[in-house]
C-alpha cells in the first residue's frame, strides 16, 4: 500500500534513517572492502577474513612488525605492497591457512617471509625453527637471498640446504637426529 505522509512527518522519518546502525556500518565498511579488493583483483574464500593493508606502514601500526624489518622492506625500496601482500600478509598473520596464487614477480616470496618472520619473534639457540621447501634450486636461491635481506639486523641465522650430505658437514653429524 501507500504511506501517506505530511512534510513534516517525511523530514522526521528522514532523520531518522540517517542515524547509522552499528550494523549499517559495518556493511559499508564491507562494501568499501569488497570494492578495494575488486579494484586490485584479489580474490578471497572463506569466513572472517581479516581486512587487506593498504600500506606496510600499516604491518607496524596493527600487527607490531619488528621495527628493523620494517627498515628492510624500506631499505629493498618496496613502497606498496602488491596485491598479493595487501591480503596474505594478514591472513598469515593471524595465524591462518593460505593457499594463493599469483603471477611470478607479484611479492609471493615476501608475502610469506614477512609473517614468517614475525611469528618467530626474535633468535632463539634451539636449532631450525622454520622450514621453507622449494620445487627448485632457483627458487630456493631466491626466496634465501629474500629472507637474507629481509632478516639483516634482526639476529635470525638463514640457511639453505640442498643437499643433506653437506647439511651434516655444516651443522654436525648429529644434524639428521637433531633437527
Amino acid at each position: 500500500g501507500i504511506k501517506w505522509m505530511s512534510s513534516l512527518e517525511a523530514k522526521f522519518e528522514d532523520a531518522k534513517d540517517k542515524k547509522p546502525t552499528a550494523e549499517k556500518l559495518e556493511r559499508l565498511r564491507r562494501e568499501k572492502i569488497n570494492r578495494f579488493r575488486n579494484k586490485h583483483k584479489i580474490s578471497v574464500q572463506g569466513t572472517d577474513l581479516p581486512d587487506p593493508i593498504t600500506t606496510f606502514d600499516q604491518l607496524q601500526k596493527e600487527y607490531k612488525v619488528h621495527p628493523k624489518i620494517m627498515e628492510n622492506i624500506q631499505a629493498a625500496g618496496f613502497q606498496l605492497p602488491t596485491p598479493i601482500q595487501m591480503q596474505a600478509i594478514p591472513v598469515m598473520l593471524h595465524g591462518r591457512e593460505l593457499l594463493a596464487s599469483a603471477p611470478t614477480g607479484s611479492g609471493k616470496t615476501l608475502a610469506f617471509c614477512i609473517p614468517l618472520l614475525t611469528h618467530l619473534k626474535q633468535p632463539r639457540n634451539k636449532g631450525f625453527r622454520a622450514l621453507i621447501i622449494s620445487p627448485t634450486r632457483e627458487l630456493a636461491s631466491q626466496t634465501h637471498r629474500e629472507l637474507v635481506k629481509l632478516a639483516e639486523g634482526t639476529g635470525f641465522r638463514i640457511h639453505m640446504i640442498h643437499k643433506a650430505a653437506e647439511a651434516a658437514k655444516k651443522f654436525g653429524p648429529k644434524s639428521s637426529k637433531k633437527f
